[in-house]
């Protein structure tokens, strides 16, 4: 599999990567290609069916509003959240749905749109199938899609690695942490020199830097709206955003008190989740239910460094990266896999790298950084209460971001030598995945999810 560091960073909109992101793209992947092949026209009915976590949380992530919108020729990453609803009312209202924009059918959403709660297609815990019928119900194509974390979709019995192959090798491809800094000794490079180097092969400098700006001011521009915005959250649990009171107590104040630094990083992280939990513009990083963490991180690291700056900000999101595809590749970034330890876990281990690197750490101590990120992120399920991104994520993604950080203070004051790899902890972290048991894994059937009433 070839990944770039924008596989790993990706605008879309909220609540989640994986049940809202996915879906939208599978939709619209899914009708784009009954217009490629001149079948759009011959379409008179579409179903839809949701397999196993899609199913159980599908409602509460919002999983039906994004194949609707996936339908009509949304996408993730240039929909403005704001024009869905409208979306919705209109289908819903009318029964009738554009296909890509254009062809419009009946469309009966409750017999159409099926969550399939006591299935689960074989592949993965978030399957999809779409459905186009004919004249007379003729089977014009079936296709099975799945959601596999962080936005990243497949077809049906497709590698991930064929949806990738067309892009040519990098300079220095890599598989493990191990063979990351074993090149980077090899050729004298530190890390993100390195991951800039095999960007270089897709896109020429100025295309990576201007790509990578542009996801830190994505990341601040959710940050100062999730400032800006007041009142409850979409949901049955009537959470009521809080990171515009941390906002309003920590400006409005002139006293100098030691533990601010940590209320920032508890305001950054919480509102970019508030945001993310609203269906707001976020970047997925490596998820959005972890969303939070890197910028929470980032904001920290150019607010309270003297000597924080762009190239500062680039050197963290190209580490983190790395740090990113390093899971992707051997473990998972799906929670409905590895429970939340593959998204909240995945996302500090990447924040506490890329702050490293951001710090002028070397490749030994960004390694250890997150190594020591995702080590006491090990066995953290993933339990949404009513199936919402809400609670515990939001709160999580802040102790995330400050778990982060102090796990980039203790390997700076090391030398890089630690006992446990990062491999080690990635090779851990797939095997306690497989080990969970389904209910803690992003399908509302245990822990938490069970144990808080809803209203």
């Amino acid at each position: 599999m070839t990944l770039s560091v924008f596989d790993i960073f990706k605008v879309g909109i909220g609540p989640s990567s994986s049940h809202t992101m996915g879906p939208m793209r599978a939709a619209r992947e899914f009708v784009m290609g009954l217009e490629r092949d001149g079948l759009l026209a011959q379409t008179e009915q579409i179903a839809i069916r949701l397999y196993g976590s899609l199913a159980l949380t599908g409602a509460g992530h919002g999983t039906d509003r994004a194949v609707l919108a996936g339908l009509e020729g949304a996408d993730p990453e240039t929909v403005d959240p704001d024009s869905i609803d409208p979306l919705l009312q209109r289908i819903r209202s009318s029964g009738r749905i554009k296909l890509a924009g254009k062809h419009e059918i009946a469309f009966d959403e409750p017999m159409q749109l099926l969550f399939m709660y006591h299935e689960r297609l074989p592949r993965h815990s978030n399957g999809m199938r779409f459905t186009a019928l004919g004249a007379d119900k003729q089977l014009l194509r079936e296709q099975d899609y799945y959601s596999v974390g962080g936005g990243f979709v497949v077809r049906g019995d497709e590698s991930e690695s064929q949806q990738t192959q067309v892009r040519k090798a990098p300079p220095y491809p890599f598989g493990s942490g191990a063979e990351l800094l074993a090149l980077c000794r090899a050729n004298g490079l530190e890390l993100f020199e390195l991951m800039l180097a095999n960007e270089r092969t897709w896109s020429t400098d100025a295309q990576v830097r201007e790509r990578l700006l542009h996801i830190w001011q994505v990341m601040q521009a959710c940050v100062e709206r999730g400032f800006r915005q007041t009142g409850v959250l979409p949901g049955v649990l009537k959470v009521r955003r809080r990171a515009p009171k941390f906002y309003r107590v920590l400006t409005e104040s002139s006293a100098d008190r030691p533990l601010d630094v940590m209320d920032w990083v508890n305001a950054y992280a919480l509102a970019v989740n508030e945001e993310n939990a609203a269906g707001g513009r976020v970047v997925t990083a490596p998820t959005n239910g972890a969303a939070g963490i890197v910028p929470a991180v980032l904001h920290f690291y150019r607010r309270f460094d003297k000597d924080a700056s762009d190239e500062g900000v680039m050197r963290f999101l190209l580490t983190a990266g790395a740090i990113g595809m390093l899971y992707k590749k051997n473990a998972s970034i799906s929670g409905a896999e590895m429970g939340c330890m593959g998204e909240v876990g995945v996302a500090c281990s990447m924040a506490a790298a890329g702050l490293v690197a951001a710090l002028h750490g070397t490749n030994e101590q960004i390694e250890n950084a997150a190594e020591i990120g995702m080590e006491h992120n090990l066995g953290l399920t993933c339990d949404p209460v009513a199936g919402l991104v809400q609670i515990p994520c939001i709160e999580r993604n802040a102790m995330g971001a400050v778990k982060a950080i102090n796990a980039a203070r203790l390997a700076m004051r090391g030398d890089g030598t630690h006992k446990v790899s990062l491999d080690q902890v990635i090779s851990t972290m797939r095997q306690t995945g497989a080990d969970m048991s389904t209910i803690y894994k992003e399908t509302s059937q245990g822990g938490l999810a069970v144990n808080v009433p809803e209203c």
